[in-house]
């Protein structure tokens, strides 16, 4: 996703693709539970239930397609996974990253020179056309034939696996927790064969995260608001302010709760200003989501609302991709708790 195409417009498509408005398949039904078959020894056959389908993979897919979404959950994992190589065409970018070098990494990666549809995603013959043998979605919305994509079966017909990241089958991110990030972690180990990678970086952020919450329990946990830089996806003055999903279990692991998690059932609440202002809010939590300056964003919320705790003590991180799905979630928690609880870090 290129830097000079419209945020607002990008996150737009994210909140639709991460809704079940946008016509998810109601015969997806979430299972995801995952098996393996009695494997050789190199470790093939392996079978993943996924979203009622089961997928078998009979050696390391080499030409890997992964779909935007609005996400880089998917590509960061590979990376993070050392699979850069089997890419052959990414959609997914942030353009910034806790990661020293992810960004630069995710940016050289191949495209496949396609042409986007209007929700910076690939269109069913341009899909069929790069051959893939696996293709990663976020939700059930990428393979959807009514939204132009190639579907799942048609997929299965040139011989490309697919695969739906976690809390995509049934197309609700309220419902995400860290655990989904150590799944996608593991689901890929298994259909890539490199298991034993995928439980080092499980293990290493389980341990970050863990040494984290214990020097914070017990603590009062302050009121974050978390929302993501200069955007606008509904109606109100503040559509991209986070109620639920994976941003409240980061919030917890770290000592703090969200200021917002009682103003909607969805991921996103769509916010008015005076409910904004009426909210003591104790610290910020920027995403930058190809927004070169999220920390401008965070200094101008804070001079907007001054009564804010947040904005007489100048509290405030901005973050990216590790406050949302993907391997990276024990930065976020040890940046917030550093922000809230320095003396007890």
């Amino acid at each position: 996703m290129s830097m000079k195409r419209p945020v607002a417009t990008v996150l737009a498509a994210a909140l639709c693709l991460l809704t079940a408005a946008c016509g998810s398949s109601p015969d997806d039904k979430a299972s995801d539970s995952t098996t393996e078959a009695a494997a050789s020894n190199s470790g093939y056959p392996v079978t993943l239930d996924n979203c009622g389908e089961k997928q078998t993979f009979e050696k390391a897919p080499s030409r890997v397609v992964v779909m935007n979404g609005a996400s880089v959950a998917e590509v960061s994992t590979l990376l993070a996974l050392g699979l850069q190589d089997k890419i052959v065409s990414n959609q997914q970018s942030y353009g910034m990253s806790e990661v020293a070098g992810r960004a630069a990494a995710i940016k050289s990666l191949p495209t496949g020179n396609v042409k986007v549809n209007e929700a910076y995603d690939i269109p069913r013959e341009a899909m069929l056309g790069l051959r893939p043998d696996l293709a990663l979605s976020v939700t059930t919305y990428g393979f959807d034939r009514k939204n132009g994509f190639a579907t799942r079966e048609q997929l299965k017909q040139v011989g490309a696996n697919n695969y739906v990241s976690p809390q995509g089958c049934d197309d609700d991110p309220s419902k995400m927790t860290v655990a989904d990030s150590y799944r996608l972690l593991r689901d890929m180990g298994k259909i890539f064969n490199v298991s034993d990678r995928a439980e080092k970086l499980i293990a290493a952020s389980e341990k970050n995260i863990a040494a984290v919450s214990e020097k914070v329990k017990g603590v009062k946990p302050p009121k974050v608001m978390v929302l993501f830089s200069n955007m606008s996806m509904g109606s109100n003055d503040f559509s991209s302010v986070f109620a639920h999903g994976i941003v409240n279990d980061i919030l917890a692991k770290a000592g703090a709760s969200n200021a917002f998690g009682d103003a909607a059932k969805t991921t996103f609440a769509d916010l008015s200003k005076e409910k904004v202002a009426a909210t003591d809010v104790d610290a910020l939590v920027v995403i930058g989501y190809n927004d070169p300056n999220p920390a401008a964003y965070a200094k101008k919320l804070l001079e907007e609302f001054p009564q804010w705790p947040a904005a007489k003590n100048n509290t405030y991180v901005t973050l990216s991709d590790s406050m949302y799905l993907g391997p990276s979630n024990d930065l976020a928690v040890e940046k917030i708790a550093n922000m809230l609880h320095p003396d007890a870090l």
